[in-house]
């Protein structure tokens, strides 16, 4: 979804990349099981693509922007698979995953309704018992500088127990920082 260019600047940019793999992934993802088989929604410029391609046996990642995924496809081919798609709207079979994870990507989906959309495919796409899990930014203003036309829909923290259970997923928590970010974790039923 639309960024501007300072945020592309430093979502590619090597202080970004450095902190998603000392700090921001292993918070979001403490405790959590990838499995052998991982899909990592809306990666981006690949800074948590990298670290997660190290921490999986398959990951396959999704990426709406095409000129993203080919940078990804160029920079990680051999160790992931990139797909060209929208996470609204998943070309994968029911089941693939043993895990679905996304990061920092949430608020760029245009509206709830999508954003409920992603919910119900990652849902679908998961393996029964699978853990759909990820992190996002809750606002503040700085948060607000940098989003400057961007496309920014924020997903209340407080209301995504009720979304994602709403599609069909349990045992969801979700722990938030204020000011700063959220993770969470739900799974498919068994």
């Amino acid at each position: 979804m639309p960024m501007n260019r300072v945020h592309q600047w430093l979502c590619a940019s090597d202080t970004w990349a450095a902190a998603v793999e000392r700090k921001f992934l292993p918070w979001a993802l403490a405790g959590v099981d990838l499995g052998d088989a991982a899909l990592e929604i809306g990666p981006g410029y690949g800074a948590t693509t990298r670290v997660l391609a190290g921490r999986v046996q398959s990951l396959t990642a999704i990426e709406i922007d095409p000129a993203l995924a080919g940078r990804l496809t160029r920079r990680l081919g051999e160790r992931v698979r990139v797909v060209h798609g929208d996470g609204a709207a998943m070309p994968f079979a029911a089941g693939s995953f043993s895990a679905v994870v996304c990061f920092t990507m949430l608020h760029h989906v245009p509206s709830p309704a999508l954003q409920d959309r992603l919910f119900a495919e990652a849902l679908r796409v998961l393996r029964p018992g699978g853990t759909f899990a990820g992190a996002d930014s809750m606002t503040s203003a700085g948060f607000r500088l940098l989003h400057l036309f961007d496309t920014m829909v924020l997903v209340d923290p407080a209301a995504l127990p009720r979304r994602l259970a709403a599609v069909g997923f349990v045992d969801v928590a979700v722990e938030a920082e204020p000011g700063r970010a959220f993770k969470f974790r739900a799974r498919r039923p068994e």
